[in-house]
């Protein structure tokens, strides 16, 4: 099931921490009193990058932010602005979620996995 699909700004390239939609938080229950909560994804060759998502306790809105390890993911696959980053997620029958990351690069009109590339 598909958490999101953003394309990514250069914040979210350079800061080491993604401006997360808001409208994805649903894939992340937070334990009740906390703002954030930690979880793993793998990527198509079974890496493992643990990541964060945040909100903000004070304000009118939730700004969510994914953190941890999103930099080296970003260092690692040299994701740039424009790219796309696809996250997704699956209930397991034994209660756990999987959870997939996955970046795109825009070449010639048609998005290529980053991950397949030579």
């Amino acid at each position: 099931m598909e958490v999101m699909k953003k394309k990514l700004s250069e914040s979210d390239t350079t800061n080491r921490r993604l401006e997360f939609p808001a409208g994805s938080l649903w894939a992340f229950p937070m334990p009740h009193g906390q703002n954030s909560v930690e979880f793993v994804a793998s990527d198509i060759h079974e890496q493992q990058w643990r990541l964060k998502v945040s909100v903000r306790n004070e304000g009118r809105y939730a700004k969510p932010w994914l953190k941890g390890e999103w930099g080296d993911y970003v260092h690692q696959k040299q994701l740039r602005k424009g790219d796309r980053l696809i996250m997704t997620m699956n209930d397991e029958e034994n209660g756990e979620r999987i959870y997939r990351i996955s970046a795109e690069r825009k070449h010639f009109g048609f998005w290529y996995s980053i991950d397949e590339q030579p």
